[in-house]
């Protein structure tokens, strides 16, 4: 057929090409992680993630605001607590008046028709750093599972329109869905982390909510006993089809670009919306490689961001999202 046919006249210039480009990217599609802490007119940028903060409450609410304004609709909460709030059983996380609780009601209050995502996992609230109750050097799986339904219990009550449980423990999703049906919850949606790798990109996000794993005996100082191997890629769509069955409204992959391959498998088997979260150390490599000049900011992030979409995702949580919606136009 050559020359008949040639590619490249649908690429001659930027007109033609926004018209037949297959993937688009708008503010629709993604999901804001927030990092909320104590006090009041606080924002603290976090050390290794450039131009992102912590904010205290009443800076949450303008964030909130601010970002509506922009056309970004979702949020994910994120919180962190002070260490005198924290032991092996989370028990803060149940407080009625906990700042994830109120950090949930102060969104609503300044922006009721935000979506409101909360984090579920007992790392931010347990002494060990780990997603899970400790006992005799081992995680407990039905026992945090428990917590983290009534965790999810308390944040619906607090206005939370999806709970996202992160922790991956086994059977927690049902776990969820039975307390949150018991409790006449019926329209929070579950986002489970189905497919969340043991993975090293997550230490900046560790810091920002000084939640890493302690380094004390006899406590697991990594979570591969819970999180996936990263060698395992079947492992990613039993997990994900387990959530499914179990009561999850969207499923997630974490991290984002080293998983792409997973993204597309775990899309081509489901029926519901798979989100995928661009993670804290992906943030911080391209902001380290931007500063030193050795990659273009803005291009390397776009690209990112719709190689995320392509690969599947149909929600991308990212803290690039304000940066994007602004060259998105």
């Amino acid at each position: 057929m050559y020359p008949l046919r040639r590619n490249r006249r649908l690429r001659a210039n930027e007109s033609i090409r926004n018209l037949v480009r297959e993937t688009v990217l708008t503010p629709n599609d993604f999901l804001v992680p927030l990092f909320v802490v104590e006090g009041k007119n606080i924002k603290e940028e976090i050390p290794s993630m450039p131009n992102y903060y912590r904010l205290s409450l009443d800076n949450l609410a303008l964030e909130a605001k601010e970002l509506w304004k922009m056309g970004l609709k979702s949020v994910l909460l994120f919180v962190k607590v002070d260490d005198d709030l924290k032991d092996n059983k989370g028990t803060e996380a149940l407080n009625p008046d906990g700042l994830m609780q109120r950090a949930i009601r102060t969104v609503k209050y300044a922006c009721p028709d935000m979506l409101v995502m909360t984090d579920v996992a007992l790392d931010p609230f347990s002494s060990y750093g780990h997603d899970g109750i400790i006992e005799n050097g081992q995680v407990l799986n039905d026992e945090t599972s428990e917590v983290l339904a009534e965790m999810s219990v308390s944040h619906a009550e607090a206005g939370a329109d999806v709970v996202a449980p992160s922790d991956m423990m086994d059977g927690r999703i049902l776990t969820i869905r039975e307390a949150l049906e018991d409790e006449g919850y019926y329209n929070t949606a579950i986002m489970s982390y189905s497919a969340k790798y043991a993975s090293a990109f997550y230490g900046p996000f560790r810091d920002a909510l000084d939640s890493a794993p302690v380094d004390v005996k006899d406590i697991p100082k990594d979570k591969k006993t819970y999180q996936m191997d990263y060698a395992n890629r079947y492992e990613a769509i039993k997990e994900t089809e387990m959530d499914i069955d179990e009561g999850a409204d969207i499923v997630m992959v974490k991290p984002g670009l080293c998983y792409l391959d997973i993204v597309r498998e775990i899309r081509n088997d489901v029926d519901i919306p798979v989100a995928v979260y661009q993670v804290s150390g992906e943030y911080a490599m391209l902001k380290a490689a931007a500063e030193k000049g050795w990659l273009d900011h803005d291009a390397v992030m776009l690209e990112q961001l719709y190689a995320i979409k392509r690969a599947g995702a149909n929600i991308i949580a990212t803290y690039f999202a304000k940066d994007a919606v602004k060259l998105l136009g």
